[in-house]
């Protein structure tokens, strides 16, 4: 690896992928099968994302594939991984938190922590593939130990073999719910009833368009009903109950206008909540560089360029669309990667596959958007007593004073006035919930860095110090320290997915 920003002896071109979840990894292959230098950066101790999630290897887990979906496109892309480790076309930096990329004229500067050490790793190119995180909106009672999220739930079970109970309800909306349920109920967890908020006869009238995915949500179905678990369709949790801990949940159904229809509220002994209204992008080291961001989402073109040049983007942090969708993006960023550092004007037709299902996909995902939006009027359900922001201690109340007696409109003064969103998470977590109280737009987060910063690293950053990265764990492989003047490869080369599998889809 480089440690300063001349280039080494070495002539080939750098670039430094972010995230190693389906998008970084499909980039990272595509890329480094095609003669790049790859600098794989991810904060996991294992490469997958949340999606591909695996059991810590001293677990010894037999079958960890029954708690996934598409296995064999996840193996095709650890192994594909593993065999450019291998060779050196690929260096694979776990464990590594990236809190900062710098813009320079010779290139990019990728900001890292491993623990509280700082790395820094030089590229000619960035792929950003953060990915997203989990919505939730707050409701009473949500504070309450045994209430997780629903990609917590999951994340437990995938990577811990774990369950946080023995009765659960899963709750929410999205189609994240149906693995979730069915892989608690799997495990053994009598999931009492999976509430989701959206309405059946709306899936229904988007029937041709979901059509694509009927056979797997069959498949899940089959599952809930093999295992007896309820399923309440336009319904919402209204209130977690409990002392040291859940005991109970309280769920209602939804009117047609997304309102607590009165009566209908039935409790539900369980000992887990897993909870979630879809997901959000990560969108801060994008932000941070300068890139457009459409709404929500980082500004792509058809290569996945962002609006700055050297960088692109691929997965989750151009819009939530799932593995699949990441898949393909990701394939299309690492060619298009490859051919301009190589100073070549990329052929679209080498990705065409690849595209074709980027565009259906994405048609898929805006209209499961709209089938599986929160309720309308969730936030009437949030008592003014009730924490938003738990990192500030933030109620609902003092969010509606700064609104109707501060005259706040918009999150920044709302976070001025009660410190909502100030403290360690940075408003991931309340920021929708703040923002729909406030009846204000959410706004992506505009911090300078992408998670907080011991004074001491960014002192020594300030000084030019730069920390060469230690060499990578994967598996048994151990390659070079100097990513630069390494060993060179043999010329053998693991190939990026053929485009056929782009096309499998998981569950968003």
């Amino acid at each position: 690896m480089r440690v300063e920003p001349a280039r080494a002896e070495s002539a080939r071109a750098e670039l430094a992928v972010i995230g190693a979840g389906p998008a970084g990894l499909a980039a990272a292959l595509a890329a480094g099968a095609r003669g790049v230098r790859v600098t794989l950066i991810d904060s996991a101790a294992q490469a997958g994302g949340q999606f591909y999630r695996g059991p810590d290897p001293a677990l010894g887990a037999r079958r960890p594939q029954v708690l996934h979906h598409r296995w064999r496109t996840w193996e095709r892309l650890r192994d594909g991984l593993a065999a450019q480790v291998g060779t050196g076309g690929v260096r694979h930096l776990t464990e590594h938190q990236v809190w900062f990329v710098e813009r320079q004229s010779t290139g990019f500067t990728v900001h890292a922590l491993r623990a509280e050490s700082p790395v820094v790793v030089h590229a000619d190119a960035v792929l950003l593939a953060t990915g997203g995180y989990e919505k939730v909106l707050p409701f009473p009672g949500w504070t309450l130990p045994g209430v997780v999220t629903a990609g917590g739930a999951q994340a437990m079970l995938k990577g811990g073999l774990a369950v946080a109970g023995r009765t659960a309800v899963v709750a929410g909306t999205g189609p994240l719910l149906l693995p979730v349920a069915t892989g608690l109920a799997a495990a053994g967890v009598e999931v009492a009833a999976l509430v989701e908020a959206a309405d059946p006869k709306t899936l229904v009238r988007h029937a041709r368009a979901l059509a694509v995915k009927l056979p797997e949500g069959a498949r899940y179905a089959a599952r809930l009903l093999r295992h007896r678990v309820e399923f309440l369709g336009r319904h919402t949790v209204v209130e977690a109950h409990g002392g040291e801990r859940l005991a109970a949940v309280t769920v209602a159904a939804l009117d047609a206008g997304g309102r607590v229809r009165t009566g209908t509220e039935r409790r539900i002994p369980c000992d887990t909540l897993a909870v979630g209204h879809g997901m959000l992008p990560h969108t801060d080291l994008a932000e941070a560089l300068g890139c457009r961001v459409d709404g929500l989402n980082v500004s792509v073109d058809e290569e996945q360029r962002t609006s700055v040049p050297g960088v692109w983007a691929a997965g989750e942090t151009t819009g939530i669309g799932g593995a699949a969708l990441s898949l393909a993006e990701g394939h299309i960023a690492g060619r298009s990667i490859a051919a301009r550092l190589a100073g070549r004007e990329p052929d679209p037709r080498a990705w065409a596959a690849a595209a074709k299902s980027r565009t259906r996909l994405r048609q898929f995902a805006a209209v499961l958007d709209t089938v599986y939006a929160p309720p309308a009027h969730w936030s009437d359900r949030v008592t003014d007593d009730t924490v938003v922001c738990r990192c500030e201690e933030v109620t609902g109340g003092a969010i509606r004073e700064a609104v109707e007696e501060l005259g706040a409109g918009d999150l920044r003064t709302v976070k001025l006035l009660t410190r909502a969103g100030m403290g360690w998470c940075q408003g991931r977590m309340c920021g929708p919930a703040v923002a729909g109280l406030a009846g204000c737009e959410l706004a992506p987060s505009s911090g300078p860095f992408a998670r907080p910063v011991p004074l001491g690293v960014l002192a020594r950053a300030a000084d030019g110090h730069r920390s060469e990265a230690p060499t990578a764990d994967h598996g048994d492989e151990a390659p070079t320290a100097d990513h630069g003047g390494g060993a060179p490869t043999d010329g053998r080369r693991a190939e990026a997915p053929a485009d056929d599998h782009l096309t499998e889809r998981g569950p968003s």
